[in-house]
């Protein structure tokens, strides 16, 4: 990730695309993307889907039916989700093409209200929004091992909790190897989560059309004989425990809070269409062609989870989806049997292995961004170092912990910090904990940048906007995000505890280093 001094993403005049004597003139002084240079629409439109799908539209399904009355109240939630996704990723490209710097809303937040926000937006990704999406990975790849030996337990024993630890200590240790290994397997698992989804499809369309022609069920019987939008009166409770909750006694205020965690489930899912502005700095024209990728992607991706979770409530009896934390090998075991969950594990599983290794990656990275910018100790921007004991070849000169990554060596102090914290939410947690603190976290900040693109909007009028979404786009995602946020916080108060006392945490830090810097200088 380069610094916040760097020129925009995508600066170009008059909307015209740099020459490629221009660029080579420039290349030093703008970030660097991960992906080649001169990418058409179409491309734009595969990294985007490569980027946003992964593993929640496997592990998120449980906790969403569970907060929702019915499968198409459910089916709504995911709607909704993949709606205040595509709202976002259009500002967020507005802000990525027009303010310099990398390293997702940092420099948008500190250009529009001043470093101390983009210093809070990276303490709250780096201590929160990763370790808790790096928990729920992990926590998901060893429920789904579970769920294809037919152990579907809402509340797992410590046993599942030290496995999850064990896969992110795997997972870390493939990162820390070098970067040239992450990047290497990342290929594969786009492939396989492709490949996975559409199997899932196609398993679903099967049921149905044999069913259809036949008479004979194949998967589960609900979807035909219950009502799709009918409030259920003998349903799981939302909270795992024990028990049976009737969601027709439920009130008006109650089913918001519901619906929010159930929403938080759905945009963990979506996750990742914030990065829509790293696909700009690949276009050709950005202008013409970001707006035209997000509005053929983010669609594409809201069909696939709609459909993938209509084939859930196809292939399995409604009850016993909100009970699970693998609801695509649960319904590949109820309809093939354990040799057909068995294969379905292992392509899962690539996926959230595909989805951790990426996370872990960005979020070493994201880490020694902070460093660099003395947000954090320097010793978490080293590279190729444990503590301060050098296990590679030293950096040096003036070589920037980005450039020796970009070499092959790994940032190992800031995977080691990242596994640390993810450890702890791993061990006190649980997914559905973790998916509403995430949400949390993540939404906090989305919508204090949506509104500063608002802000933005009247303080900064002449600012170069290569992308500009109409006003109401970004007034629609404050909306619904601010509210998600303000009720998902009341709805669940120790979760908004924990995540206030982050911050409050991070803070202190903000000072109290600012203040020893300053005094050192």
């Amino acid at each position: 990730m380069a610094s916040s001094e760097t020129t925009p993403l995508l600066h170009q005049e008059n909307n015209v695309p740099v020459d490629t004597a221009r660029q080579d003139d420039t290349e030093a002084a703008e970030p660097r993307g991960t992906f080649a240079r001169n990418l058409s629409a179409i491309d734009g439109f595969a990294l985007l889907i490569s980027i946003v799908i992964g593993s929640g539209v496997f592990s998120s399904p449980g906790p969403i039916d569970a907060n929702v009355p019915s499968p198409g109240a459910g089916l709504l939630v995911w709607l909704l989700g993949g709606i205040l996704a595509w709202t976002g990723a259009l500002t967020m490209a507005e802000l990525g093409t027009a303010i310099p710097g990398e390293g997702g809303i940092q420099p948008y937040l500190t250009h529009i209200f001043g470093e101390f926000w983009g210093y809070m937006a990276a303490w709250s990704w780096i201590v929160a929004t990763m370790p808790a999406t790096l928990a729920i990975l992990s926590i998901v790849f060893v429920e789904s091992v579970y769920s294809s030996l037919g152990v579907n337990d809402p509340a797992p024993p410590i046993t599942h909790k030290l496995l999850s630890v064990l896969v992110l200590a795997v997972i870390t240790t493939l990162n820390s190897i070098s970067t040239k290994t992450s990047t290497r397997l990342s290929g594969l698992f786009v492939v396989v989560k492709f490949l996975t989804i559409f199997l899932l499809i196609i398993a679903g369309l099967v049921v149905v059309i044999k069913y259809s022609l036949t008479g004979n069920d194949i998967g589960g019987v609900d979807w035909r004989r219950e009502h799709w939008f009918a409030p259920r009166r003998d349903a799981p409770r939302p909270d795992g425990h024990p028990g049976h909750f009737n969601w027709t006694t439920v009130s008006t205020w109650e089913s918001l809070g519901f619906y929010s965690a159930a929403l938080y489930g759905a945009l963990w899912a979506y996750s990742g269409w914030d990065k829509a502005n790293y696909v700009a700095a690949e276009l050709r024209n950005p202008s013409k062609q970001l707006p035209l990728s997000i509005n053929t992607a983010i669609p594409t991706i809201i069909l696939c989870y709609v459909s993938a979770n209509a084939v859930y409530y196809i292939l399995l009896p409604w009850k016993l989806i909100s009970t699970t934390d693998a609801a695509a090998v649960t319904a590949i075991n109820h309809l093939l049997g354990k040799g057909g969950a068995y294969v379905a594990t292992v392509l899962i599983c690539l996926v959230i292995a595909g989805s951790e290794l990426g996370n872990s990656f960005v979020a070493g990275r994201m880490t020694v961004a902070a460093a660099n910018k003395k947000w954090f100790p320097a010793v978490f921007g080293t590279v190729g170092q444990i503590g301060t004991f050098k296990v590679t070849k030293s950096v040096e000169g003036e070589e920037s912990a980005e450039s020796a990554m970009d070499k092959g060596e790994s940032p190992i102090n800031a995977l080691v910090l990242n596994f640390l914290i993810s450890s702890v939410y791993i061990l006190l947690g649980n997914m559905r904990i973790l998916l509403t603190l995430n949400g949390l976290a993540e939404y906090a900040f989305f919508f204090l940048t949506v509104l500063g693109a608002i802000i933005l909007r009247f303080r900064e009028p002449e600012l170069n906007r290569p992308v500009k979404p109409f006003i109401l786009i970004p007034i629609l995602f404050a909306l619904i995000s601010g509210f998600v946020v303000v009720r998902g916080a009341v709805f669940a108060p120790i979760q908004a505890v924990i995540l206030i006392g982050i911050w409050v945490v991070g803070a202190a830090f903000y000072f109290l280093r600012k203040r020893v810097l300053s005094q050192a200088s």
